[in-house]
């Protein structure tokens, strides 16, 4: 029912790094967080596929990185629903040696190299999206059975202290673990089962990330600024009546502002001005800036002295 939808943190993150000097003390930071976000979808990308091959012998969705909102916003890794139960899984990709800890809740990473990181227990997170869920089923008066499990993305992730009342398991293990459950009993009838499947749906909510700067205090001064050429990768190019034209290569791309503009949103602000625009672009016209911003179909508040835009970034992404 829901594939992966694209990471507009990690979009971010990439962004951010390509207008930063080699130097700048926060590009180690980020080359990090991009390395963990990176790991985690390809766990979850292991799982998918696992998933996606397996054929149950019952009426079944899955729903992958599904975000909702109940008494708070959660996001949920891997979702099996079907007439009988729910079953809601979280995936885990960390190298080394892992030990869960319960008083107090924790993960702690032993990595081959020596070193040890500590993380909020995914326990924890497992059953607060249960309970997030249950609660989210029961305001559409929905009474569903829900079970969980935390799953480690490759067997060589080795468990030296497993939790002590939460299943583990690895991706091959489940669609055995998930057949196991039991199918018996009335159950969600079609028409409640079809709704509930659409209903879920509907209401997923694309999570919508902070700037990176705001996230990670970066001032906006340390920003390069600029249109980058994605034929040589360069920052620099020059507006010319109607393309950009790559002083370093001599490419011309007329939709070269349309990247350099979601990295501004993604990266700098939620929105923007067309004195921010001219100098972020490195435009001298105010029209050709307003042209531009135009052209993009933002949103926009205020009058046309002091207005501002601003960008649905879920359209950048696929769900």
């Amino acid at each position: 029912m829901k594939e992966r939808s694209d990471s507009l943190t990690l979009k971010g993150l990439i962004a951010a790094q390509s207008r930063l000097s080699y130097a700048h003390p926060t590009a180690s930071v980020l080359a990090s967080k991009q390395s963990i976000i990176e790991a985690g979808i390809g766990g979850e990308e292991q799982v998918a596929e696992v998933l996606g091959r397996y054929q149950f012998p019952f009426k079944n969705t899955i729903y992958h990185d599904l975000s909702l909102s109940s008494d708070t916003y959660f996001q949920i890794d891997h979702l099996l629903k079907t007439p009988h139960n729910g079953v809601v899984l979280e995936t885990k990709n960390l190298a080394g040696s892992l030990e869960f800890r319960d008083n107090p809740p924790q993960l702690i990473q032993k990595r081959d190299d020596g070193q040890i990181k500590y993380y909020e227990s995914p326990v924890v997170q497992l059953e607060r999206n249960i309970e997030l869920f249950s609660s989210w089923l029961s305001q559409r008066n929905i009474d569903l059975p829900l079970y969980g499990a935390i799953v480690l993305a490759y067997p060589k992730q080795h468990v030296e202290i497993p939790p002590a009342n939460t299943k583990i398991l690895f991706p091959n293990l489940v669609p055995p673990f998930i057949k196991s459950l039991s199918q018996q009993g009335k159950g969600l009838n079609t028409p409640t089962f079809n709704w509930l499947s659409s209903e879920l749906l509907r209401c997923h909510q694309t999570y919508i990330p902070k700037p990176v700067c705001e996230s990670y205090q970066i001032p906006v001064g340390d920003i390069l600024q600029g249109v980058r050429c994605d034929s040589c990768g360069k920052l620099g190019m020059i507006k010319v009546p109607r393309t950009w034209h790559c002083r370093f290569c001599g490419v011309n791309n007329h939709l070269a502002h349309q990247k350099a503009l979601i990295e501004w949103f993604l990266v700098v602000k939620r929105t923007i001005t067309n004195r921010e625009c001219r100098e972020f672009l490195q435009v001298n016209d105010k029209f050709t800036a307003n042209r531009i911003l135009q052209s993009m179909n933002f949103k926009s508040r205020g009058t046309y002295r002091d207005r501002t835009y601003f960008m649905d970034l879920r359209t950048i992404i696929r769900n």
